[in-house]
């Protein structure tokens, strides 16, 4: 079974605003329900580990409220593992969640970069959405660029941020820092649904961006699948020709003598 990791925060302050933060929980539910029903199996991981704190959630939205009383759920966030011991071979997909919590922790963590960079480098699908994109900066890659470095992609807007009130409080802005750090920045309306790919490179705006990242995704991994398979396919095919000719040499060998 194909498996997917989602990545929270584990920070809980929103600067010094005296407000708490952490990962919206939406932008963790909708990908997790994209993902289990394309028949992934889905883990998590968090920064620090332990249980991450939530930046809100949305009672309406069902989805959300399903993802919180899934018992599966519930037991891995209980206690998920920090980013520096997850294993990147175990995962065909990684996905950074969102919440302003990202903005703290997930940039230049060594543990997330290394995993983020792994995945990529090793063929696999790099998603983020919203304040989750923060995980890409500085993320460097086998070739040394940066993952991001070339690419089209996009994240909470500097509109969405001071739509929202939470210039003043973030620690930087991250379409700036984005684009700082060499990437092709593509905004779209504010609030509304941009996903934008690149490679295996897939980037969502904000909230409402969440599943659609996660569909884009799972078509990247099903085409890696298939050409995986026809890799495999063409090596047994490959060494089924070279038996059949060291067969047939050793035939005509035999019939000389």
């Amino acid at each position: 079974m194909k498996k997917v990791l989602l990545v929270l925060t584990s920070h809980d302050e929103l600067g010094d605003s005296g407000e708490k933060t952490g990962y919206f929980v939406p932008e963790a539910a909708h990908p997790w329900k994209v993902f289990t029903d394309a028949g992934y199996f889905v883990d998590f991981a968090s920064i620090a580990g332990g249980v991450p704190p939530q930046d809100g959630t949305d009672e309406d939205d069902e989805i959300a409220v399903s993802f919180l009383k899934d018992e599966t759920v519930k037991a891995s966030l209980y206690n998920t593992p920090k980013v520096e011991v997850v294993d990147p071979d175990l995962y065909d997909a990684v996905y950074l969640v969102g919440g302003h919590g990202t903005m703290w922790d997930f940039p230049k963590n060594e543990g997330l970069q290394k995993l983020v960079a792994q995945v990529f480098d090793d063929g696999g699908v790099v998603g983020a959405v919203c304040h989750g994109v923060a995980g890409l900066l500085g993320a460097e890659l086998e070739n040394g660029l940066r993952i991001v470095e070339e690419k089209k992609v996009t994240s909470f807007t500097n509109a969405e941020e001071k739509a929202v009130k939470k210039d003043q409080y973030v620690p930087f802005l991250l379409q700036t820092a984005l684009e700082e750090d060499g990437a092709t920045y593509k905004e779209g309306a504010e609030f509304e649904e941009n996903v934008v790919v690149d490679g295996n490179l897939v980037t969502g705006q904000n909230p409402a961006s969440a599943a659609g990242v996660a569909k884009e995704m799972v078509k990247l991994i099903t085409v890696a699948v298939r050409r995986e398979k026809k890799q495999e396919e063409a090596e047994a095919e490959a060494l089924r020709a070279q038996k059949d000719a060291e067969k047939a040499a050793e035939e005509e060998e035999a019939q000389g003598h």
